[in-house]
C-alpha cells in the first residue's frame, strides 16, 4: 500500500483522494521513490508504474489519472474523460465524471483539492507563487461554478508545500506582490540576519493560497502543515535539491476522484 495523507475537511463517501509523498514507488536516486512527474528526467517506465500505483490506490487505472502540463498559470480545463490528445497546458482541472482522478503535481508548490458534495463535483489545482498570484484558485472556483457549483458548498484542502521558514526570496519578489496589492505585504517577514547583516524576506505561500480561497468566499478550507523542503525524506522538493547541489527532482502528486 502506498502511504498518503488525508484531511477530515475532505472526508466524504462520494470521493477517494490522497496527498502522496515520495514513498511507495519504484524510482531511484533523486527521483526515489514515487516520482509521478511526466516532465522529469526519470525513466518513463518508472513514472508510469508510479502513476499506476497511485491510480490503483485511488481505485482507477493509470489512463484515468489525469495531470496537466503545468505552466504556473491561471488556466483551468473542464475534463470529461482520459486525455487522449495529450496533457493540456493548464494548472487546474474540474470534472463531474465519476472514475476520473484529477491531480496536481508539485515539488514545493501548493496542491489544492476541491469537492462540492451537493453537485458531486471535484477539482484540483497547482498553485505555485506565480499561479497563486495570477489567480489559479479563483479560476478553478469559477470553473466549478460554470458547472453549477456554489461557493458555500465547496470544500478545499491545501496539501504539502514549502513553509515560510524555508521560503527565502528576494526583495524584488516581495515588491512584485506589493505592487499587485499593498495588503500582500502581510505574507512576508524578514528572516534571520546573514553574515553580511542582510535580512531577506520569507514568503508564506500556504497562508497566501488560503487567503486567496477565503477572499473568493470559500470558507470550508484547511491545509496540511507538512513542509516539502523541511521533510526531504517524505517529499520531493525542488528548492532542497537545488541547495544540496542535486540536479533533477521528482514530483509529489495529490489527487481526487468521484467514486463510480
Amino acid at each position: 500500500m502506498i502511504p498518503y495523507k488525508t484531511h477530515k475537511r475532505l472526508d466524504h463517501g462520494q470521493i477517494t483522494y490522497g496527498f502522496f509523498g515520495r514513498k511507495g514507488g519504484v524510482s531511484s536516486g533523486q527521483f526515489g521513490q514515487l516520482n509521478t512527474g511526466q516532465g522529469s528526467d526519470d525513466l518513463p517506465e518508472n513514472v508510469f508504474e508510479n502513476r499506476r500505483r497511485v491510480a490503483e490506490t485511488l481505485g482507477t487505472t493509470e489512463p484515468r489519472l489525469l495531470s496537466n502540463y503545468q505552466i504556473h498559470s491561471s488556466e483551468v480545463v473542464i475534463v470529461d474523460g482520459p486525455m487522449e490528445q495529450g496533457r493540456p497546458k493548464a494548472d487546474g482541472m474540474v470534472t463531474r465524471r465519476k472514475g476520473l482522478a484529477l491531480s496536481a503535481l508539485g515539488a514545493d508548490c501548493g496542491p489544492v483539492l476541491f469537492h462540492d458534495p451537493d453537485q458531486e463535483m471535484i477539482a484540483a489545482c497547482h498553485a505555485g507563487w506565480g499561479g497563486a498570484l495570477k489567480g489559479i484558485t479563483t479560476s478553478t472556483i469559477r470553473a466549478m461554478e460554470s458547472l453549477g457549483s456554489k461557493r458555500d458548498n465547496i470544500r478545499a484542502v491545501l496539501g504539502p508545500c514549502i513553509s515560510q521558514a524555508n521560503y527565502e526570496v528576494g526583495h524584488d519578489f516581495r515588491d512584485s506582490f506589493v505592487a499587485e496589492n499593498e495588503s500582500f505585504d502581510r505574507f512576508f517577514e524578514l528572516g534571520p540576519k546573514k553574515e553580511t547583516g542582510e535580512r531577506r524576506p520569507h514568503f508564506d505561500l500556504k497562508r497566501f493560497i488560503l487567503a486567496r480561497l477565503r477572499h473568493e468566499g470559500v470558507t470550508r478550507i484547511d491545509c496540511l502543515e507538512d513542509c516539502t523542503y523541511g521533510q526531504p525524506e517524505a517529499y520531493f522538493s525542488y528548492r532542497y535539491n537545488t541547495h544540496q547541489g542535486v540536479e533533477g527532482y521528482g514530483r509529489n502528486i495529490s489527487a481526487i476522484m468521484l467514486k463510480e
